[in-house]
């Protein structure tokens, strides 16, 4: 009882989400294009170990003065917004892999691509002692889950499907599942050596999908372009395993007329995000989609319209378009 008294008080008055700062303890590179960050701190004793698919923002630093002009606060994002161009730490979205805090340890794998970014250039470069700043969650904040958006209901079976930017995300659910879960887990990356280990239940199928072309342990394929393995995997999927389930064209209009709706109100400029408020609606199936919008977004409509899922049993996020840096 005294434990419970002591920290309700803690809770309510910590942030959900607050600064981190940090330093790089190792770098590993763990295929062609995944390399796992490990950071330390003394301050990840009390970081967030929600883990799924937590999303946390890092800090990169500046040439000129590294983070002295980063703010600190509730209300961080607004004070960045107004500081002049050249005093703005750039910062990019990413997912936690790990959090280890009685060792005051937290991963981050970073999808590289060469020079063509902020984050990329910085992790293709890290060193031991690099410091960086992570804004993530409060293990002893009210709102510490706030950045998850893997919340199936009850359900009989699990679709996850994305690109290499949710591929960590999608590692750290299939590792968090209970052993008699079932499904399959869809994960498209740019070349067959990038296939990373994970801990999956037995009844979930992980398939990986190599854009190079190259024969062995990845499934591989000829095509290059972002999607072109993962929605026809899906689809073929869908359509074999969802039928079995019961799902059908039947009562899902009103659920596709509110799809229609909402794709209408995207902006080119704005976040492609939608996912259901609390838990999924119990039943068959619960699809969790990440990856470049435009092929999540052609994965949405076709499980909704075409294969009949309710848009409530349906997680999507435009982790990135295609020719457009991250909104900041």
């Amino acid at each position: 009882m005294l434990t419970s008294v002591v920290e309700a008080p803690r809770r309510r008055d910590r942030p959900a989400y607050r600064n981190f700062a940090v330093t790089v303890a190792r770098v590993e590179r763990l295929t062609p294009t995944f390399v796992n960050v490990t950071f330390t701190g003394d301050d990840l004793a009390d970081f967030g170990t929600a883990g799924l698919d937590q999303r946390v923002k890092v800090v990169l630093p500046l040439a000129s003065n590294g983070f002295a002009s980063f703010p600190d606060g509730l209300d961080w994002y607004t004070t960045w917004r107004e500081l002049p161009g050249e005093q703005r730490n750039p910062f990019r979205t990413y997912t936690v892999r790990a959090v280890r805090p009685e060792q005051l340890e937290v991963d981050i794998v970073f999808a590289c691509h060469g020079d063509v970014g902020p984050a990329s250039t910085w992790a293709g470069r890290a060193e031991p002692g690099d410091e960086i700043v992570l804004i993530g969650p409060d293990e002893f904040g009210a709102g510490r889950t706030a950045g998850i958006d893997w919340r199936p209901g009850e359900v009989d079976t699990l679709l996850l499907a994305g690109d290499e930017t949710a591929t960590p995300a999608i590692c750290a659910i299939l590792e968090s599942l209970p052993a008699d879960a079932s499904g399959a887990a869809f994960l498209e990356v740019p070349e067959s050596g990038d296939r990373l280990e994970v801990r999956a239940p037995a009844g979930v199928e992980v398939r990986w999908l190599a854009r190079d072309g190259a024969a062995g342990a990845v499934e591989a394929h000829t095509s290059a372009e972002h999607g072109s393995l993962l929605a026809p995997a899906v689809r073929d999927w869908v359509v074999r395993h969802l039928a079995d389930l019961g799902v059908t064209r039947a009562g899902t209009d009103e659920s596709a007329a509110a799809l229609a709706a909402a794709e209408r109100d995207d902006l080119p400029d704005t976040p492609l995000w939608d996912v259901p408020d609390g838990h999924s609606l119990d039943g068959a199936c619960y699809a969790w989609l990440a990856g470049e919008a435009s092929v999540i977004t052609g994965l949405r409509r076709f499980l909704v319209r075409e294969a009949g899922l309710d848009r409530r049993q349906v997680a999507f996020m435009g982790y990135w378009r295609r020719g457009r840096a991250e909104l900041e």
